[in-house]
């Protein structure tokens, strides 16, 4: 029996208000409404713990056709707050679906809506920046109240929300040792899952060489996957965890993840990176690249509408070379914040925004995109590497 579509509307701080059909759980949040470029991963953005507080809206047009496998999420639950796209795929077709992406979303007591011009939408937020909304999937709203809401809601800019992602306590990742039991995006050069006669197998992993310690901002765990896949035994600790008792783990290095919220929020973490960055070396994945401008002394600020995609344009500013980049981040370091014993290594194409930098005395870099991917190219899955080069080059 056919689901019955209910209408439904997210109205924007502005007053703007867009009525489609709800799915997912009927419920009324607030959050910031972005959108994001990717053709495939809906499921890895939901899952996504750098989204935290933020309704995504897809501006590929036709979302829930692959249908959701548990394999592929990127965290235990779903983030974002709501989920916005023209046309739902009720029915999915894909050999590994194990459910419906509005059951995923209904199971989780997140919202959907669909039926919307994504296109206007998307226009609308370039036009004048990422913006709190409301969405309405139950009734409970009408236009006015919607947009009141959101008008009501707090803003990012101010937020932590690293507090409800991160890690109780400290974990080892890959607690199965050699065999790595986790799907991540079949490479040549990775010793992961490959399919064989139509089934997924996992193929075992080398003894680790490096023993490092990761900070969980809102880690994901294709981050984790590709850390183990590249040689690193990888211990997670909470986002709290003082630098002493870092180092007193005497790690071969620190890894600092991604995670949601505005960086400059987060003075308690800047405070402890910086009495790790002349002692270990350093690698800083999007807020944990944030973290570091700060703790270099510099600064963050506010994009207008984010940069959220697969098809980001990177340059190398080293080599000339060009990257095409998975992104999700809605703030970014300021250049001319940072000292002049930072480098900018990369650039943003598009905006010429601080995409990587390093540090010219220690060996601690960062960049502001993710090269773990998931979902997006793995064009620079090579900085994995690039960090255990550097632990080899000051041990």
């Amino acid at each position: 029996m056919a689901r019955e579509r209910k209408k439904a509307i997210l109205a924007l701080e502005d007053g703007t208000v867009y009525e489609g059909y709800g799915f997912g759980a009927a419920v009324t949040e607030t959050g910031e409404v972005c959108f994001n470029t990717s053709m495939t991963g809906y499921q890895e953005i939901l899952t996504d713990p750098s989204y935290r507080g933020q309704f995504v809206t897809m501006t590929c047009p036709l979302i829930g056709n692959y249908g959701v496998s548990e394999v592929d999420a990127e965290s235990s639950q779903i983030h974002v707050r709501g989920f916005v796209i023209e046309e739902l795929c009720e029915v999915p077709s894909n050999w590994r679906s194990e459910q419906s992406l509005h059951q995923y979303l209904e199971s989780a007591g997140v919202p959907g809506i669909e039926g919307i011009d994504t296109r206007a939408l998307t226009k609308r937020l370039r036009e004048v920046g990422a913006m709190r909304a409301t969405l309405c999937t139950d009734g409970s709203l009408d236009a006015d109240g919607a947009v009141a809401a959101a008008q009501q809601a707090p803003p990012m800019q101010g937020s932590d929300f690293v507090k409800e992602v991160t890690t109780p306590g400290s974990y080892q990742w890959d607690p199965e040792s050699k065999l790595s039991r986790e799907w991540t995006i079949v490479n040549p050069s990775y010793h992961g899952p490959v399919e064989e006669d139509g089934r997924e197998v996992y193929k075992p992993l080398a003894d680790p060489k490096y023993r490092i310690v990761a900070y969980d901002f809102g880690i994901k765990r294709n981050i984790l996957r590709s850390l183990r896949q590249h040689g690193f035994e990888v211990e997670v600790v909470n986002s709290r965890t003082p630098a002493s008792e870092v180092l007193d783990r005497n790690p071969d290095g620190v890894f600092l993840s991604n995670g949601p919220g505005d960086p400059a929020a987060l003075d308690y973490i800047h405070d402890e990176v910086k009495q790790i960055i002349d002692k270990k070396p350093v690698f800083g994945i999007c807020l944990g690249h944030q973290v570091l401008a700060h703790a270099f002394g510099g600064s963050t600020f506010k994009l207008k509408f984010g940069h959220r995609g697969g098809n980001h344009p990177v340059k190398d500013l080293r080599s000339g070379k060009i990257a095409i980049t998975s992104q999700n981040h809605g703030f970014a370091a300021a250049g001319e914040s940072l000292p002049s014993h930072i480098e900018v290594t990369h650039i943003n194409l598009n905006d010429d925004t601080v995409e990587g930098m390093r540090h010219r005395d220690y060996p601690v870099f960062s960049v502001q995109y993710h090269p773990e991917a998931a979902p997006g190219p793995s064009d620079a899955s090579y900085f994995f590497e690039e960090f255990a080069n550097l632990i080899d080059q000051t041990r």
